[in-house]
């Protein structure tokens, strides 16, 4: 089966703190309030039960899914719905018992009898819900999975394609590492060309530059939000925001009433090897905390590992290359989006599936072949940019205190785009005709270490730092 997987799945505007057990959650609430309107059940539901099961389940509390679920079934959508209007909805919800079904029609609803949490594992996926809905006449149920990233899928749809080989309709489909280098070889063109060509066969040039600018425009207003926010974040694990007082120490006097200024106030601050390593950290954290927040986020190519790639580009255009702009940044995102595809393809970008390898490892290695081309690195160097990230995040495991994004989640994120910035930089200073390990071989690695790794360290919250810290502690 083919894969038509597009720069805009891989990186998604959405509400953190999670693209697995939040987004995803949202998004399938969405697609069961589309069901019930193509069965002419909308506006017969007298109640909805949602069932949760495994990861969404033994971190779901943590990952906020029982607000997902409800913001979705309200009609709210994750990418436009004003962030300071969750709690208030939330809070309507549960003090009223009542649920604004798709915003058309009150129902009653309990959240501790209608939201349950199931800790046994449906088969296809960690990440499975079951939404019933109870009518005058019928119930109506219907099954989906959040497989990373805020991808969803039903079984039956996944199990239709392969017996039918779905082809991709792009001009130049790509299904792994090699395909995409051979285009790059045969066609004399960059990573971003081809991604670009195939984007072309769905979307006006118009349409894409303006998507790209609005995804990294909000990737900057999360690092300024993120970093003019202090406090302690919410959950319980009394987190204190970190980037907040870096960001003060680095920024010094600078006078700026903008993200855009911001950014440029920073091209002006020094540039010795501590301050870039505080810089690129504090970028990362500001969009982790945000996230932990439950605000605005990108999905890239997950939620918990949405700081990386914003970090590394910003690096890009503060430190390295002063004169960048739409160009570069548009080539970027391209570049990483592809990349983040590729090793869904293959592999997997979900923690519940392969453990944090297949979120921070993968973000990692998006934002070393991003950056490796916009400095001027070959279609093989991008290519083993991104294998050295993701072979030096090999087994990373998930294992998030009290289910909450934030620990050891938000200080990952700083790792890996350090990773990423290192690995960009040795690809840059390697032929690539001696690389001795393709990026394919890398992804099937990541996919067979997912496999044999234990379920308790697959964002379960079973296993290693999250039993090993006592939250009560904290």
């Amino acid at each position: 089966m083919e894969e038509c997987i597009s720069v805009f799945d891989m990186l998604k505007i959405g509400v953190g703190p999670s693209s697995s057990h939040t987004l995803g959650p949202w998004r399938a609430a969405e697609r069961f309030l589309a069901e019930l309107n193509q069965e002419n059940l909308l506006n017969t539901t007298t109640r909805i039960k949602v069932d949760l099961f495994g990861s969404l389940s033994l971190t779901g509390v943590g990952h906020a899914t029982d607000l997902a679920v409800m913001l979705g079934l309200s009609g709210q959508d994750p990418e436009y719905i004003p962030v300071e209007n969750i709690d208030k909805i939330i809070k309507s919800i549960k003090s009223t018992h009542q649920l604004n079904l798709g915003n058309q029609l009150l129902i009653s609803f309990d959240v501790e009898k209608d939201i349950v949490f199931n800790k046994n594992f449906l088969p296809f996926h960690a990440n499975g819900m079951t939404f019933t809905a109870f009518t005058s006449s019928k119930e109506y149920t219907s099954t989906f999975y959040s497989i990373g990233g805020g991808f969803v899928v039903k079984e039956e749809r996944v199990n239709a394609k392969k017996k039918h080989q779905i082809k991709c309709a792009f001009p130049y489909p790509v299904q792994n590492a090699q395909e995409l280098l051979d285009y790059c070889t045969t066609q004399n063109r960059k990573i971003s060309e081809v991604v670009y060509d195939n984007e072309k066969s769905m979307r006006s040039e118009e349409e894409i530059d303006k998507e790209l600018m609005r995804i990294w425009n909000t990737m900057l207003e999360c690092m300024y939000i993120g970093c003019h926010s202090e406090g302690i974040l919410p959950g319980g694990l009394n987190v204190r925001r970190r980037a907040f007082d870096m960001h003060q120490g680095l920024i010094g006097l600078s006078n700026y009433n903008s993200p855009q200024e911001w950014l440029e106030c920073i091209r002006k601050t020094e540039v010795k090897f501590r301050q870039i390593l505080k810089w690129v950290s504090c970028f990362a954290l500001a969009v982790n905390e945000v996230n932990a927040a439950l605000g605005r986020v990108v999905t890239a190519p997950t939620n918990g590992s949405a700081g990386v790639i914003p970090a590394v580009l910003m690096y890009y255009l503060v430190i390295e290359n002063h004169q960048a702009g739409e160009k570069e940044i548009k080539q970027f995102l391209m570049v990483a989006g592809e990349i983040g595809s590729i090793f869904k393809k293959g592999s997997t970008i979900s923690a519940a599936m392969g453990g944090c390898q297949a979120e921070i490892g993968v973000s990692s290695a998006m934002a070393a072949a991003a950056l490796c081309e916009v400095m001027g690195g070959t279609p093989d160097q991008v290519q083993m940019a991104a294998e050295i990230a993701m072979e030096h995040h090999l087994g990373l495991t998930c294992d998030p205190i009290g289910g909450l994004v934030q620990i050891p989640c938000i200080e990952r994120n700083t790792m890996g785009a350090i990773k990423a910035i290192n690995a960009a930089e040795l690809a840059m200073e390697t032929d690539a005709k001696n690389a001795k390990v393709p990026l394919d071989k890398v992804i099937n690695t990541m996919w067979q270490t997912a496999k044999d790794m234990n379920s308790k360290y697959k964002e379960t919250s079973e296993g290693g730092l999250a039993v090993a810290v006592n939250v009560a502690d904290c």
